[in-house]
């Protein structure tokens, strides 16, 4: 695949939702009730929205299929007048704004906050953060005030956790023997004799490992950190490449990104419409145990990827890597669709583990410890 990198183009119409639903924000102390809340003017939510934007952009070496996710986010979001992101998204790629335009339009100090958290976890997504980009987040965190704190340092050992590590410490909510359902769709790919692989798991487990992987995902997604957020792409990483090991395959990060941004997957995309439909949820800042009505929002998008991704990899890598782009693209979006289904489905059982999950269990899970 690394041959056709720069003719892929990813048709990633699913994530429109973005970030114009930065409607509500919590407090921060989970424990105070709804009528604290409060309501982000629209000025702090353009100026939060624009400064991810240009945190998306601020190593300039942004690659052109990510560059037409983040396009296409924004032209679905073209019924917000309010918002605007189309514009905001021409401002920033004309170079028609800069930093100093929108910080002062931050006003409350949990307006600042979150830019920044947000801007931290944007340039981290894709697993590496280049010169220009912790320049720009220097230049934020003065320009805000805000103080040291480990944020930045867990978001970076998020984004660079080992694909190597063990799988151990996860959740195994599904057990063995349980009847674990398996789509459809990945059976309908071209699949023969002379190139399928024996894998080391059967095909019950390994249905159920790539389950339990979406509900761990899913769960995730509803914890009020917006950390959390970002440990659901390594976590995914981690999967592919298991999937592939079981295969016979050793697999870096760079190829397993490729597969990635080939079905739909987009690093710095996929962590902005998540955390888009968490701000829609009022679950940033919210504590796990309230909004539990709003959670099945939140949730959807992270346990049908999960699963989607982990069906058409296995497919993929069992196949002997022979299936073209257009066929993964495809069976993606067909087994997103199944996805999407099965995920009211298990909501109970990402409600049960989100309970049992904090920031230090999450770091542990996704170093491997």
């Amino acid at each position: 695949m690394s041959a056709n990198r720069g003719s892929i183009r990813v048709n990633t119409s699913y994530l429109i939702p973005f970030l114009s639903v930065l409607r509500w924000r919590s407090t921060p102390a989970t424990t105070q009730p709804d009528s604290t809340r409060k309501l982000m003017s629209t000025e702090e939510i353009r100026a939060i929205v624009t400064v991810c934007l240009l945190a998306a952009y601020a190593d300039g070496d942004k690659h052109d299929r990510e560059r037409e996710q983040i396009r296409q986010v924004a032209e679905g979001l073209a019924q917000d007048q309010q918002i605007n992101l189309p514009g905001l998204y021409q401002d920033v790629l004309m170079r028609r704004v800069q930093l100093a335009d929108v910080l002062p339009k931050l006003v409350s100090s949990e307006a600042r906050q979150l830019a920044y958290e947000m801007a931290v976890c944007v340039c981290e997504a894709d697993g590496q953060t280049s010169p220009q980009e912790q320049a720009f987040l220097g230049q934020l965190k003065q320009a805000l005030g805000q103080a040291p704190t480990e944020f930045a340092a867990q978001a970076d050992t998020l984004s660079a956790a080992p694909l190597a590590a063990s799988a151990g410490a996860l959740p195994e909510v599904v057990k063995a023997g349980q009847a674990v359902p398996h789509p459809v769709a990945v059976d309908a790919l071209p699949d023969t004799d002379a190139t399928r692989r024996t894998g080391t798991l059967s095909a019950a487990d390994m249905d159920r490992k790539i389950l339990n992987a979406a509900i761990l995902n899913g769960a995730i997604e509803l914890l009020p950190e917006n950390l959390s957020t970002l440990a659901i792409i390594p976590l995914q990483m981690r999967m592919v490449y298991q999937v592939g090991q079981s295969y016979g395959y050793e697999l870096d990060s760079g190829h397993i990104k490729d597969l990635l941004a080939t079905v739909g997957v987009g690093l710095t995309s996929q962590y902005l419409e998540q955390a888009g439909r968490r701000l829609l949820s009022g679950l940033l800042g919210k504590g796990i145990l309230g909004g539990l009505g709003r959670q099945a929002v939140s949730s959807g998008m992270s346990f049908a990827a999960t699963y989607a991704l982990g069906h058409v990899a296995n497919q993929y890598y069992a196949g002997g890597r022979t299936l073209s782009t257009q066929m993964l693209r495809d069976a993606y979006q067909h087994v997103m669709a199944d996805g999407r289904q099965l995920q009211t489905q298990y909501l109970p059982q990402m409600q049960e583990v989100a309970r049992g999950l904090n920031t230090a269990k999450i770091m542990q899970m996704v170093r491997g410890k």
